[in-house]
């Protein structure tokens, strides 16, 4: 049950949140968060393969491009994880995934991302074609669902970075709001995520993964769509900065 603080906290969200339905029509929605869309050299959004199957199995497994060319998105026509995402840079992470360890045995594949219903995978060499590693994909995909093992251990949980905490005050629990509603959804759609990672003297820090983590436009996606939609609803926000994964190592080391 909530709490009077938390109760009165949404109140206060809702009363400044509320400016996206009246704003909806203001012309703002035009130049939204589109913009993440456009792939530099993708001739089109809609997934490819779309009957890819190999003989023998049922399942059929669709790809997508993305922004980064050394990504590309895998989408089993399932559930991959329950809820929040994963993101894999090396083999000796993925101790707690069967599905990611799986995929890291096959040679060029560098990093593995799960999300709600698509596998991003980022290969390791510019030079190695996708048609090389992609049936390899297919098939190491298509071999795990069909087996019936967890795609996580029990005792490994999803990133909820995004979820509301007693703690958060008015303007961080709306900086998760439109992570959460509007700018995660847009982004995951490229097959990456963004994870909260902290708000300190206006300035929101932010981790990419999976697709967008070697993105070549993810400087452009930091700052003009996130931090200028963060910008538009939330005054108090001056500016989003990129947290990396060494920079989150050394901040454990301290």
């Amino acid at each position: 049950m909530a709490t009077y603080r938390q109760v009165g906290r949404m109140f206060g969200i809702s009363a400044r949140l509320s400016r996206f339905v009246s704003l909806a029509g203001s012309g703002y929605q035009s130049t939204g968060f589109h913009w993440l869309s456009h792939n530099t050299g993708v001739k089109s959004r809609w997934p490819h393969n779309p009957h890819w199957v190999v003989p023998g199995r049922t399942m059929f497994v669709q790809t997508q491009d993305t922004p980064n060319p050394n990504s590309l998105k895998f989408m089993p026509g399932c559930i991959v994880l329950e809820g929040g995402t994963m993101d894999f840079s090396g083999p000796r992470e993925a101790y707690c995934s069967p599905l990611a360890r799986q995929l890291f045995r096959i040679d060029g594949v560098k990093s593995v991302f799960l999300g709600p219903d698509f596998i991003t995978i980022t290969k390791s060499d510019t030079d190695i074609e996708w048609k090389v590693i992609k049936p390899d994909v297919f098939a190491a995909i298509m071999d795990f669902f069909t087996s019936g093992l967890p795609v996580v251990n029990e005792d490994s949980k999803p990133n909820a970075d995004t979820a509301p905490s007693d703690d958060d005050d008015e303007v961080v629990a709306m900086i998760k709001e439109l992570l959460d509603t509007r700018i995660r959804p847009t982004v995951q759609d490229d097959g990456g995520d963004v994870l909260y990672r902290g708000f300190e003297d206006g300035v929101v820090k932010l981790k990419l993964q999976g697709s967008c983590t070697s993105c070549p436009s993810s400087i452009v996606t930091l700052k003009s769509g996130i931090q200028n939609m963060l910008q538009f609803y939330i005054p108090e926000v001056e500016s989003v900065e990129q947290v990396k994964e060494e920079e989150e190592e050394e901040a454990a080391q301290v």
